[in-house]
């Protein structure tokens, strides 16, 4: 019969929580004849505890809970027997967020791809609009990617028509943010500027006369 409960959970749980200011854990040895040394661990990582904080009975703080404590694990174990031990899984729910806008000069038949980078628990769903407008996408041209933290729409050649704002929506049951890309599509430029070509004919035309002038003596002998 012994045992460790952590928040009166005998077995391994899940705490669901929003970003807060604290989350305490509590664990408790049971049905023990003697005392007993805890520890805790954070992930693989050992916690350090005070000495009045490790017997029969120990607690822990985790101030403040933030976003990026979603899917940790804290375990509280048995010193003297690891294979006691009861985990806790940190369900921290948070609604997804997208900041700022974005400025994309494309030349035409390039390929531009537009990204969101929003983390969210539980994980949102994206739709993509252009100019307020939902996005019919054109096969073969248009592209969409997808994970739980990144939503990406590629579009291949693009064409002038291409011009306009695309907005990135990602929406969950807590909430909905947007991100908005504006498009420029710009006339392609040539591979070689008129320019380069004009001053390099000009540099081989001065410098085959230069040639044939400083020849000159030697090809008057030959004729």
């Amino acid at each position: 019969g012994l045992e460790l409960s952590v928040n009166n959970h005998t077995a391994d749980f899940s705490l669901s929580t929003s970003p807060v200011s604290a989350v305490s854990l509590s664990c408790l040895v049971q049905n023990s004849s003697q005392d007993e040394e805890l520890l805790w661990y954070r992930g693989d990582g050992l916690v350090d505890l005070k000495d009045g904080n490790k017997v029969n009975v120990s607690n822990i703080c985790i101030s403040p809970v933030t976003e990026s404590d979603n899917g940790v694990t804290f375990m509280c174990r048995l010193a003297r027997d690891k294979s006691v031990q009861v985990s806790v899984l940190l369900d921290v729910k948070f609604p997804p967020r997208l900041t700022g806008e974005e400025f994309l000069q494309i030349e035409e038949d390039d390929d531009v791809t537009l990204t969101c980078d929003a983390k969210s628990n539980p994980q949102a769903k994206t739709a993509w609009y252009r100019n307020n407008a939902t996005l019919t996408l054109q096969q073969n041209r248009y592209q969409l990617y997808q994970t739980s933290e990144v939503f990406q729409l590629s579009i291949q050649k693009v064409q002038k028509s291409d011009n306009g704002t695309y907005t990135c929506v990602v929406k969950s049951s807590l909430g909905e943010a947007r991100k908005d890309f504006h498009l420029v599509v710009e006339d392609k430029k040539p591979l070689f500027p008129k320019e380069a070509v004009i001053a390099a004919v000009v540099v081989v035309t001065l410098t085959l006369l230069f040639g044939i002038v400083a020849r000159k003596d030697t090809i008057l002998k030959v004729w």
